[in-house]
């Protein structure tokens, strides 16, 4: 993963992450809908990487852009064919537009009431398909942002995150539906 500053628009990603959460997860979302159509941030940094993803066996993070203060983070995810996240959460908010080919996102809420230590029940809300023409998905902190993105399709698929800065020093958990278990992230 190149970690580089981002220079276009570092100042209005400061901006905005710097608002409340419910200021500023619009914003982002606008943001990282705009960028998967911009076809010079396409060129530079989405297309290359759908071939040298051909071939790999796991889901990456290819680029990242990390604020001066850690006030956010845009990572450009890349998602060979049959990959995809465990169930988790984020300690931030968060959003991301696909840029290239489709990502599959299934969204869960949490039916315990979370007072058992690695316990958490699980049942799934919905499930979408995103394409470069869908916009942006937006998730919350913690426990109204279970989620797992992947790529159950046979095309390389690349999308776009925004991050807003973390509520606590966790990145957030992961969970595992199966075992009804859920375990701290660093």
């Amino acid at each position: 993963m190149t970690t580089t500053t981002f220079a276009p628009s570092t100042d209005k990603l400061q901006t905005f992450c710097d608002l409340p959460t419910a200021q500023a997860l619009p914003r982002a979302a606008t943001f990282v809908a705009g960028l998967v159509r911009d076809r010079s941030f396409l060129s530079s940094y989405v297309l290359p990487l759908l071939d040298e993803a051909r071939g790999a066996g796991r889901w990456y993070v290819a680029r990242c852009w990390d604020g001066p203060d850690r006030s956010y983070s845009l990572q450009i995810f890349v998602w060979p064919p049959g990959t995809r996240t465990m169930v988790h959460d984020h300690s931030s908010w968060g959003a991301y537009a696909c840029a290239a080919g489709t990502i599959f996102e299934e969204r869960y809420e949490r039916l315990d009431d979370g007072s058992r230590f690695d316990h958490a029940r699980l049942g799934e809300n919905w499930h979408l398909s995103w394409n470069p023409e869908d916009g942006a998905s937006t998730v919350l902190p913690g426990n109204d942002g279970i989620h797992r993105v992947g790529n159950p399709y046979e095309d390389v698929a690349v999308s776009v995150h925004l991050y807003g800065p973390r509520t606590n020093a966790l990145d957030g958990r992961d969970y595992d539906p199966s075992r009804d278990y859920v375990c701290d992230r660093a």
